[in-house]
């Protein structure tokens, strides 16, 4: 959705991106609950569908590792298929 950028923060969180991030329903891709702000591990650009992590599982990435980190993006989605329906397909820049 977006990006945070904060020139006061922990220590521990110097040098990470920041991305806010909301749920989408998987079936028609419409958002559906709040904002979390994120810490980007894979370099996931603004407008991609990602998979974010967040709660314990969120400090267990090489990034996020020992960090005061509560939601974590993990990966850049190329595609969605649910009951043989694609319902996702990132479009390839040339």
């Amino acid at each position: 959705m977006g990006t945070v950028v904060a020139t006061q923060k922990d220590a521990g969180l110097l040098g990470s991106k920041l991305q806010i991030v909301q749920a989408l329903d998987p079936g028609d891709l419409k958002p559906r609950g709040g904002f979390v702000v994120a810490v980007d591990s894979v370099g996931a650009g603004e407008g991609e569908i990602v998979l974010y992590t967040s709660g314990s599982s969120a400090r267990q990435t090489r990034t996020t590792e020992a960090k005061p980190v509560d939601a974590v993006i993990v990966a850049i989605l190329d595609s969605i298929e649910i009951e043989g329906k694609t319902v996702y397909q990132k479009s390839q820049k040339s």
